[in-house]
């Protein structure tokens, strides 16, 4: 009994480094490209073809955040293995039903 709240923390522990070592280089790279668009844009006079990828990355990047707060609120990420086990239940069923006919 005592090892399942150790196992539970080590996998939180385990969970928040590997969080911050993707997060914090693929949120400071995406903040760099965005403030290099933004100073090209406003130094150059023909820098107004940077509006386009500025746009697009927020777009995209809101729209992905709009998917992943959508599935969380929905509870996707609650029980993730749960349509692996359903999938095989359905796939035994339909064995059994073809096996009689």
């Amino acid at each position: 009994m005592k090892d399942q709240p150790k196992a539970s923390r080590t996998k939180t522990i385990v969970l928040i480094v590997m969080s911050v070592c993707i997060l914090v280089p693929s949120m400071t790279g995406f903040v760099m490209k965005f403030m290099e668009f933004i100073h090209t844009f406003q130094g150059e006079t023909d820098g107004a073809f940077a509006i386009t990828p500025m746009l697009n990355y927020l777009l995209a990047s809101l729209g992905f955040f709009c998917l992943l707060a959508w599935a969380t609120m929905n509870g996707m990420f609650h029980d993730i293995e749960r349509p692996k086990y359903r999938m095989l239940e359905i796939e035994e069923e339909l064995n059994k039903q073809s096996s009689r006919v």
